[in-house]
């Protein structure tokens, strides 16, 4: 797990790492399975946003996964070769501050509801459609629920 902080936001890294690490247990993953969490700022935010997705602005989290992974499907893996790297996810701690701000829901719960989704995302869940979006959200209740943090 690497996790870097590009942003001026206080923030619990250790818990945010063992957050991830906890969602991808979960889910069944190997232990040294790689992820990237990146803590940006809004304007960084905005440019990720609009260079990939062709949306103005900045948003909550955005996730990238490297291959495409299905719902409590692990990849095969050799334990003896390299670790398994499923992605980014990259965060605007700012962005999600004044979102839960105006959800009236803690700081902290938006920050792990954020990264909780974006793991998920790399791992294959989606909300394109409603069916799909139940399960995440759900699966989000489920994980946070584990770590005493509430899913708005």
């Amino acid at each position: 797990m690497f996790l870097a902080d590009e942003q001026s936001e206080e923030i619990g890294l250790s818990d945010l790492r063992s957050l991830a690490e906890m969602v991808l247990t979960e889910e069944g993953y190997p232990d040294d399975t790689e992820v990237t969490i990146l803590l940006i700022d809004e304007q960084e935010m905005s440019e990720y946003n609009e260079r990939f997705l062709n949306r103005s602005g900045p948003t909550d989290v955005l996730a990238f996964p490297v291959e495409d992974l299905l719902p409590g499907i692990v990849p095969e893996h050799d334990p003896h070769g390299p670790p398994l790297m499923i992605g980014d996810v990259i965060v605007a701690p700012a962005y999600i501050r004044r979102q839960a701000t105006e959800n009236d829901v803690a700081f902290e719960d938006e920050m792990a509801l954020m990264v909780t989704h974006g793991v998920l995302h790399l791992i294959g869940y989606d909300h394109m459609v409603d069916e799909d979006a139940e399960r995440m959200e759900q699966r989000e209740r489920d994980l946070l629920a584990k770590v005493g943090k509430a899913r708005r």
